[in-house]
């Protein structure tokens, strides 16, 4: 049994071609600029999304961590179990539920109903979060089965989790989405909580079962845009990296964590501009490496 937050389809920053991406919930980093909030944790949460409300009092009557007051909601976040019986009758959309428990064979018919788009354009399924390999048994069960249905699958990851759970999940892996956040171990526990030692040491051992590995740099003004060209050292001797992306920082997520009762850590943090991501991509570039920005040009 696996808990989810979403399954998105016709991704196309998930891995070559369309793919339908699993989001799985629980991570064990706490990264300053995480856009994917709700995967943090591995409860199931509920958020409020308060611009959206109409205080029209439905959920009050149907649970009482809502009420109306004043002819406005109040949500008590302390009296949720997180059951979603409120979001699913929301009617303004203004309550969403992030957790939802599922068998790996519960999933396949969502996922091979894409299959036409994955044999067409080279895609397939990524599995990503949070951090996937925090539930590593669902995620080997459920490579097993897309596998057995010949669909390449890829995986999204922070690459800190035990090595044996890479292990166990790699021969069934046609791409692995990496991310590299910090050359430095000390900054790197200030900007996500843990060390990078695991993580770089994973990176290297994946790199030597042949699996193609597509490397991720968030970039982020101020915390880690000194580290490019370190980071471009440590990747050079690996022999399967196919791309290394740059991913500059946004504050999209902000209200996520708003609705959902959880401090959004770089608040007010300014957004790299465009020259700062193509000097991240010139200096990896001039190493050797495949570099590219988000929006694919070299």
């Amino acid at each position: 049994m696996g808990r989810i937050f979403a399954v998105k389809h016709f991704e196309i920053h998930d891995g070559p071609g369309i793919r339908t991406t699993v989001f799985l919930k629980g991570c064990p980093l706490r990264c300053l600029w995480c856009h994917n909030p709700e995967g943090l944790r591995g409860e199931k949460q509920l958020a409020f999304f308060a611009e959206k409300c109409s205080s029209c009092g439905h959920c009050a009557g149907l649970c009482a961590a809502h009420t109306i007051r004043g002819g406005e909601h109040v949500f008590d976040r302390a009296r949720c179990a997180a059951c979603g019986r409120c979001a699913k009758e929301c009617p303004a959309g203004a309550l969403a539920l992030y957790g939802r428990d599922a068998e790996p064979r519960e999933l396949l018919p969502e996922l091979e109903a894409d299959r036409l788009y994955y044999e067409q354009t080279g895609g397939g399924v990524t599995l990503s979060g949070g951090e996937p390999m925090a539930q590593a048994d669902f995620v080997l069960a459920l490579l097993r089965l897309l596998k057995e249905r010949g669909i390449s699958c890829a995986l999204d990851t922070s690459g800190f989790a035990p090595w044996k759970a890479y292990a166990d999940a790699a021969p069934y892996l046609d791409r692995v989405l990496w991310d590299v956040k910090a050359a430095d171990d000390a900054l790197h526990r200030k900007l996500t909580g843990q060390s990078n030692a695991p993580i770089l040491e994973n990176l290297k051992r994946m790199d030597e079962t042949g699996v193609d590995i597509d490397i991720r740099i968030p970039l982020i003004p101020g915390l880690n845009d000194g580290e490019i060209g370190a980071i471009g050292r440590l990747l050079l001797p690996l022999r399967h990296v196919r791309e290394v992306k740059v991913l500059p920082y946004h504050a999209y997520s902000g209200s996520l964590y708003r609705a959902l009762g959880m401090p959004y850590p770089l608040e007010g943090h300014p957004v790299p501009e465009e020259e700062a991501e193509k000097r991240a991509v010139d200096t990896l570039a001039k190493t050797g490496l495949p570099a590219v920005g988000h929006r694919g040009a070299s």
